[in-house]
């Protein structure tokens, strides 16, 4: 009888179901060095992460909890990649304007100035142009894992005094971010190194005249009070950087995790293009409201300019390689081509 009883109670017990295993904790850093008033960092916080969680919250099993450091207060621009190839951060913005010694390929938008004003065409092109192992590569060498682009809206030039003519620039002293410096050679301007943190009190206290910049960053920056005349000069839209992970943590992730972030990624640039889109127009609004001025240029003087200039990536090849740097140059100017649009001047063609 007994040992009826107890083979029945053990049998029940095969049925009863198991206890929930507990939902592991990640703990992660999101660093950026610009603060969330830019739109690729603001969307870090309203839709990456809150993507993630989304995500995660599906499988039950994990959760995130996040420490996000913004604006510089744990890595400064110019060191996001060095944070988080060495752990430091976990993730975040890498700025590869701002490491063109060792990210040179994932620049070439920066040295094919008077492109495509259209920021989503060039970020479509970036897409196509990452699957490539020359850019792939130098992520990799840095332990960083590229997972979503962002790209700028079209440049041009803030600064204290109109620049509508290759003449105005004779003289004038332009800040700029690396690699743009080049889009203003030969015509007597002298490019000095700055970035959006410091162009306001920069062009302020007389450390230059203007800077490249575009129209959704320059009215946050507040620049038509220190430079309220913005020359249309057409520069274009620019391939600036990227949401990044380390690679050494990311290699360690379950498969679960791997697929909310590259879910997070492809939300992170559809939002970001949306309101980017949305915001030019009310930017431009902005900036005269604020007293900044708007200055048109003719279309023979841009072409004169774009003609005036050096090849930019005549020197960039010498950086990069000449083989690597006209594979990738090819890639992004054919794919950009194949859109539809013309470019003013066909460097890979020179």
């Amino acid at each position: 009888m007994f040992t009826r009883w107890l083979a029945a109670a053990f049998s029940a017990l095969l049925v009863l179901p198991a206890p929930a295993s507990a939902q592991e904790t990640l703990r992660l850093t999101v660093a950026a060095g610009h603060p969330p008033i830019f739109l690729w960092v603001k969307h870090l916080h309203e839709t990456f992460i809150p993507t993630v969680d989304a995500e995660l919250a599906k499988t039950g099993r994990y959760k995130v909890q996040w420490n996000e450091a913004y604006g510089g207060t744990l890595t400064k621009m110019g060191s996001e990649l060095e944070t988080m190839q060495q752990g430091i951060s976990d993730l975040g913005i890498v700025a590869t304007v701002f490491h063109s010694s060792k990210m040179p390929l994932n620049n070439v938008t920066y040295f094919v100035p008077f492109g495509p004003t259209d920021a989503e065409r060039v970020v479509q092109a970036i897409d196509y142009v990452q699957t490539l192992p020359e850019l792939s590569g130098e992520w990799k060498k840095h332990n960083v894992v590229y997972l979503a682009g962002f790209t700028l809206d079209s440049y041009g030039i803030a600064a204290r005094m109109p620049l509508a003519k290759v003449e105005d620039f004779k003289g004038r002293k332009i800040g700029g971010a690396g690699p743009n410096l080049n889009w203003i050679k030969n015509t007597g301007a002298v490019g000095v190194q700055g970035s959006l943190n410091s162009f306001y009190n920069d062009i302020k206290s007389g450390v230059y005249d203007g800077a490249f910049v575009f129209m959704t960053a320059a009215v946050p920056a507040k620049l038509f009070e220190t430079a309220p005349y913005f020359t249309e000069l057409d520069f274009g839209s620019m391939y600036a950087g990227a949401v990044a992970v380390n690679r050494t943590r990311w290699e360690r992730f379950p498969d679960e995790i791997k697929a909310a972030f590259r879910k997070a990624a492809n939300a992170y640039k559809g939002l970001y293009l949306q309101e980017q889109t949305a915001r030019i127009q009310a930017a431009y609004a902005a900036w005269e409201k604020g007293g900044g001025k708007v200055v048109k240029v003719d279309a023979a003087e841009r072409a004169k300019l774009a003609k005036q200039i050096p090849n930019p990536t005549l020197d960039w090849a010498k950086q990069t390689g000449a083989g690597p740097a006209k594979k990738v140059l090819s890639a992004y100017m054919g794919t950009v081509r194949s859109g539809g649009f013309r470019f003013t001047r066909d460097f890979d063609k020179e």
